[in-house]
């Protein structure tokens, strides 16, 4: 994943989005459903029916990117909402894009004692 500035915001659309749109398409749909200015240097995620392909859409300050990632095995978790949008951290952006349920990590190691 390429490295997104300090500050940038990450936006899942919930519910499904047809992946056969293009940058146009999503810029659209960002602007449309969504609320939020396609061009504002934020991230904006996009998940297909079946669960296992992500867009993302990016504007570097030159010109829009359209990132896409298919799941070979599994599923992206993605909230039940039908509508709006979620914000995330570039953490929980980096679990979603491995498989991870971003929603509850789960902490390997708890500290009991001090000394």
């Amino acid at each position: 994943m390429i490295a997104l500035p300090a500050g940038t915001r990450v936006w899942l659309a919930a519910g499904i989005t047809d992946m056969r749109k293009g940058m146009d398409g999503l810029a659209a749909q960002a602007q449309m459903v969504l609320a939020q200015n396609p061009f504002c240097g934020h991230v904006f995620v996009f998940r297909g029916r079946r669960g296992d392909l992500v867009k993302m859409l990016w504007f570097d300050g030159d010109g829009l990117c359209l990132f896409a990632k298919r799941l070979e095995r599994g599923r992206f978790v993605w909230p039940q909402a039908q509508s709006g949008s979620v914000s995330l951290t570039a953490a929980q952006l980096s679990m979603l894009l491995e498989g991870i349920d971003w929603r509850r990590p789960l902490r390997t190691f708890h500290p009991e004692v001090a000394a």
